[in-house]
């Protein structure tokens, strides 16, 4: 296990610390472009064809999950699972049910009245990775979100296992969750089909979800025509680590996302070198009690560690490389954690490992990865509402602001702007 360290590294080094995994690769922009196309031309006939050679399954007898399927993955999930999954559910939902955001109702001027609410977004599409670990928790994470908003319709695509069953705990998350509509697709062909429709799949008014970099590529593409929750890519996570810090916390922290898969990053940030020796001990120590090796090694040779002695400067990396995670494992984190600016989660303290938040604390933990925590936040309740405005003005209200309307219409040209008050109030 070998991982590279850097120390004290001079701040015009820093961008290059905080490059992704995907930096420099080939782009596959007209690789996914390609199986975009090919969806939204021939539908169906192209999924069928990709799911064959991507996920080796033969679905010409029809992609959409039974609700048989749905009722017979009730029965081969164990009890501790079904259970865990429900005390997951309800920490999810009380979280986000707080989120729901009120009316705002403003008069602005006498007679006139603005109203701001939100709608929620009539149908949208749900990607859950499948693959090597088939997140069932990301369901919870999608759909809660999605039901709370309100949304009428809601589906869901992920990708079937080589039997061309879809992993049970994930229909089990789904139907506890209210989601019938569940497809037997993965990938860019997943993306395409909600995006543009097929003859089986729906096309949606909004996409979101995790995924692999061709997933976020297809999302990032098909934006143009329906609207993406955020580019969330391989997963990521910072560690901000003192010498008040437990090594054996830290370095499982640093091991976790590794384990994602090839193409995840886990960086860690030290204030010392004596701190690295002994966190790096811990991680070799770990590592062979756990199972997917080969993703941690070659996660792990993109992943860094840095030694910065200034708390100050350990905030200025934090906030240049915008993690999807950011865990805060110091003396006085909350000092530090005010500093931050750009970070999908926040984990303080040595009690608040990142899985919580992946799994059952509340929070979301479908986050921006690649940097993108610099200008958006994760999936929440906001992600599946839009907002509108509304407002009434009465005679007296137009009699108040008709000369202010009226004076910048005809400022810009927009006579028939104006005669819109005009035609109502004459010229007073």
């Amino acid at each position: 296990m070998k991982i590279h360290c850097y120390i004290e590294p001079h701040r015009s080094f820093w961008e290059q610390l905080c490059a992704r995994p995907d930096s420099g690769k080939e782009d596959i922009g007209k690789e996914v472009g390609a199986i975009l196309e090919a969806v939204r031309t021939d539908g169906d006939f192209a999924i069928r064809d990709y799911e064959e050679r991507f996920d080796g399954v033969d679905l010409r007898y029809g992609f959409k999950v039974t609700p048989e399927e749905i009722s017979e993955a009730g029965t081969m999930v164990g009890d501790s699972l079904k259970e865990a999954i429900r005390a997951a559910y309800d920490n999810i939902r009380r979280f986000h049910e707080a989120q729901v955001p009120s009316t705002v109702r403003v008069e602005t001027a006498p007679g006139v009245v603005c109203i701001q609410k939100a709608v929620p977004i009539n149908r949208v599409g749900l990607y859950v990775p499948g693959g090597s670990a088939p997140l069932f928790s990301t369901v919870l994470m999608l759909a809660i979100p999605a039901k709370v908003a309100g949304c009428p319709e809601v589906i869901l695509c992920t990708p079937p296992g080589p039997d061309g069953r879809i992993n049970p705990a994930i229909l089990y998350a789904a139907s506890i969750c209210g989601v019938e509509d569940i497809y037997k697709v993965g990938g860019a062909q997943a993306i395409a089909a909600m995006a543009y429709g097929t003859e089986s799949v729906p096309c949606c008014d909004k996409i979101a979800g995790p995924g692999n970099r061709f997933v976020t590529k297809a999302k990032q593409l098909v934006s143009a025509s329906v609207s993406i929750d955020m580019p969330a890519g391989p997963s990521e996570v910072m560690v901000l680590a003192d010498d008040t810090a437990n090594p054996a916390f830290v370095a499982a922290d640093f091991l976790s996302q590794s384990e994602h898969g090839p193409d995840s990053q886990s960086i860690l940030v030290c204030s010392s070198h004596r701190m690295v020796t002994s966190i790096m001990d811990e991680a070799r120590a770990q590592f062979p009690a756990l199972e997917r090796k080969d993703f941690i090694l070659q996660s792990l040779r993109h992943s860094r560690v840095v030694v910065l002695m200034d708390r100050g400067s350990m905030i200025d990396f934090a906030n240049m490389y915008a993690p999807e995670h950011l865990i805060i494992n110091m003396e006085n984190p909350w000092e530090i954690v005010d500093g931050i600016t750009t970070a999908g989660s926040v984990f303080i303290g040595p009690w608040s490992p990142e899985s919580a938040g992946d799994y059952a604390s509340g929070t979301n933990h479908t986050l921006p990865t690649g940097g993108w925590a610099r200008s958006i936040g994760g999936v929440c309740v906001d992600t599946f509402l839009r907002k509108m405005t509304i407002q009434e003005l009465t005679e007296d209200g137009l009699r108040g602001i008709g000369g202010v309307i009226r004076e910048m219409a005809l400022e810009e040209g927009l006579a028939a702007h104006a005669a819109t008050v005009t035609c109502r109030l004459g010229n007073k």
